[in-house]
């Protein structure tokens, strides 16, 4: 029997398209905005992620989504989250948070550090359904990370740590590791990584620093480790594609 020859696309982090103005830095990996690749607007399942630092008393102010599964993890300081169904969260480290935007919603997003910047990466993927009605959903999953391995933040497979995403062909894992420990991705299709903190060293791939990400492609369960700082990742595992009509 063959076997598959995983495909793995590293994308470093000073190669991301970025928007930079006075109270906004943000890092784009795929097509966002004003910046637009026609060969990197979205892998597997996952449509947008952007790494972004929010200066102080300011935020992306109120906004419309509609069917979307909007996943935001904070790196450093608190992020307040306010929508039009009358959902209102602070988002810190540790804190799992999915907004399904559905058949439409409004919401805000505040720096809420006291004297801070926030730093965060805020990730959506395509949902099963279309016009949904809009949800929230927030889980402190701190004392699972501090077990180390990968956590299930937000799943579509039914995950009992994780929160709820309407996707039954996606997860997303975040691991906080520890100076040289070691993780296995998921066997997915199409799996994500992104190194938000620290450095692994993945199979097959090599070395990833901070802001640097994998897109691997039937790739089997590779493994990944930590360098000496540790790293804290972030992997979308994915059982389908986006399907462009």
């Amino acid at each position: 029997m063959a076997t598959l020859t995983p495909a793995i696309d590293l994308r470093r982090a000073g190669e991301r398209m970025a928007t930079r103005i006075d109270w906004l830095d943000s890092r784009h990996s795929f097509s966002f905005g004003g910046h637009y690749d026609p060969d990197n607007t979205h892998f597997g399942l996952l449509l947008v992620s952007n790494d972004d630092v929010v200066k102080p008393g300011t935020g992306f102010s109120t906004h419309p989504h509609r069917d979307m599964e909007i996943v935001t993890w904070v790196l450093d300081g608190e992020l307040e989250h306010k929508d039009s169904t009358g959902h209102t969260g602070l988002i810190y480290p540790g804190l799992a948070q999915r907004m399904s935007a559905g058949q439409g919603i409004l919401h805000s997003e505040m720096n809420a550090t006291k004297g801070g910047d926030v730093h965060f990466v805020q990730m959506w993927v395509v949902p099963d359904e279309a016009k949904v009605r809009p949800g929230y959903a927030q889980l402190d999953i701190n004392s699972e990370l501090t077990r180390g391995g990968l956590v299930p933040v937000a799943s579509g497979r039914g995950h009992d740590a994780a929160i709820g995403i309407k996707q039954e062909g996606a997860v997303l894992w975040a691991g906080r590791l520890k100076p040289g420990e070691r993780v296995t991705l998921p066997d997915a299709p199409f799996v994500h990584v992104f190194v938000a903190k620290g450095g692994v060293d993945l199979e097959v791939a090599g070395q990833l620093g901070e802001g640097d990400a994998a897109r691997v492609t039937l790739g089997g369960a590779l493994a990944a480790t930590a360098g000496e700082a540790g790293a804290e990742v972030l992997i979308w595992e994915m059982h389908g594609a986006i399907q462009f009509r």
